[in-house]
């Protein structure tokens, strides 16, 4: 948790400050000599302690960044490096964009376990594309109209259905958004709930780029375990109570990283707690039918009846990824507010990405292809694993989704690992990547869903035997 004092003090809220104000500097909305707000107008402004402030600007000073006029104030530094960035560009960034996952995606390797997607072989390709030539036929004039920026009409409707039939959510086709995937859902959410300082409570570990895309909009970000029994709810409702977070991004089923889902009777508890703290839960749920054995509990949605909750359901994980549809599903008149950050974003989702999932979606063959990628998912899933135990690597067995956390031995460090296996062609994702913290450096995610099946065992064999000359 990100405090002032105490045993995670990573980023103390000081800092956080400090990084604000610095910022602002650094794009120029104060310029050199100019005067700060005082103590007790940037504290207001920014809902925090005065005395947190002062940390800031004693720390600011002690770097160079401000100077003190005595009985006056804080004024910013002549500082070169500023000025020699505007003077480089006549553009400046209002944030550093990080996306760290991104990063790592993009390093090209033959045994992929990075990438938390499907093997394509593994997708019904050309199933999929009999139902393309059939979207051409049904609607001829598909590729010179836009869709209506909440989405096209005739999906949103199906899916309403599917969503009443399967996961029993009361919704209907006006309390859905159509989305070009999760990512940008969980974008426009953060755009209309969260400005500097917010306090959002986040899952520990958890998907990476959500984190980047709140830390954009100057959020604080406050840490929740998750264990394979699901969260502490005293915990969570402790902080609630201290921090009122406008939000809790959460990924209750099949977790990416941790494949770890949370029980149903926590569930409704969560819901609750969200109604008495006015905290908006945000739901992402990317890997609910990607399960082995038994379905997984039905979504907190199910149980929301005050409009507290965002359901979140992408179906580009494995039904088709380049057609990137999300649906996202909300109560007026937050809706109201989703569609206008839509507008904002791209006026629509392709329409013809929307007609073809349609069609496909509503298909016989969908069904089949689910219950065979589960089957198969299942198979790697259990090929790494028999290579970690016989490592003597650590992990907790998922249920469902795509990938598995792995603890590397105690005398294995994260950073050393990757470095080597990149040398070999082996891409994974270090553990601080997940960590609101930055630290969990011990810890791994391996995606078993990408790779074949020989380049999995191939692959695994030789990251495990690389991790033995470490």
């Amino acid at each position: 948790m990100k405090k002032e004092s105490g045993a995670h003090q990573a980023h103390p809220l000081f800092r956080q400050v400090y990084d604000y104000i610095l910022n602002r500097v650094e794009r120029g909305e104060w310029k050199a000599h100019q005067k700060l707000p005082s103590i007790r107008l940037l504290a207001e402004e920014i809902n925090v302690h005065r005395l947190t402030v002062f940390k800031a600007y004693r720390l600011l000073a002690e770097d160079g960044k401000v100077y003190v006029k005595d009985k006056s104030g804080y004024y910013v530094s002549e500082d070169d490096d500023f000025s020699e960035g505007l003077e480089e560009s006549t553009v400046v960034t209002s944030y550093a964009v990080n996306n760290s996952l991104s990063d790592i995606h993009r390093i090209p390797a033959k045994y992929q376990f990075s990438q938390a997607l499907i093997d394509p072989n593994l997708l019904p390709n050309l199933f999929l594309s009999d139902y393309v030539k059939k979207v051409f036929d049904l609607y001829p004039k598909v590729m010179g109209t836009y869709a209506s920026v909440q989405g096209d009409e005739e999906l949103r409707e199906s899916l309403s259905q599917h969503f009443r039939e399967h996961h029993r959510l009361q919704l209907s086709s006006e309390e859905l958004l159509i989305t070009s995937g999760a990512q940008q859902a969980i974008n426009l959410i953060a755009q209309i709930m969260l400005g500097p300082m917010d306090a959002v409570l986040i899952e520990r570990p958890t998907y990476g780029v959500a984190m980047d895309i709140f830390r954009r909009q100057g959020a604080r970000l406050i840490p929740v375990a998750i264990t394979p029994e699901g969260y502490d709810l005293a915990e969570v409702e402790a902080l609630m109570r201290k921090h009122k977070p406008r939000m809790f991004y959460m990924n209750p089923t099949h977790q990416n990283p941790t494949g770890y889902t949370v029980p149903a009777w926590q569930r409704k508890l969560l819901v609750e707690l969200a109604e008495r703290y006015r905290c908006l839960i945000v739901e992402d749920d990317p890997f609910r039918d990607m399960y082995f054995v038994e379905p997984p509990p039905l979504p907190l949605f199910a149980y929301d009846t005050e409009g507290w909750v965002i359901y979140i359901s992408s179906f580009s994980k494995y039904i088709a990824p380049g057609l990137r549809i999300c649906a996202a599903a909300c109560r007026y008149p937050f809706m109201e507010q989703l569609i206008k950050a839509k507008a904002l974003a791209d006026n629509g989702t392709p329409q013809l990405n929307q007609k073809i999932f349609l069609h496909y979606f509503a298909s016989p063959r969908l069904q089949q292809h689910v219950e065979k990628l589960r089957i198969a998912l299942q198979v790697h899933k259990e090929i790494m694993e028999e290579e970690l135990a016989i490592a003597g690597w650590e992990w907790t067995a998922p249920q469902g989704g795509l990938n598995l956390w792995v603890k590397l031995p105690s005398n294995i460090s994260g950073e050393a690992l990757l470095k080597k296996s990149r040398e070999q062609s082996i891409s994974f994702v270090p553990g601080e990547i997940f960590d609101p913290l930055g630290e969990l450096k011990s810890w791994i995610r391996l995606s078993y869903s990408f790779a074949s099946e020989a380049l999995l065992r191939e692959g695994m064999q030789r990251l495990t035997a690389l991790s033995r000359t470490l």
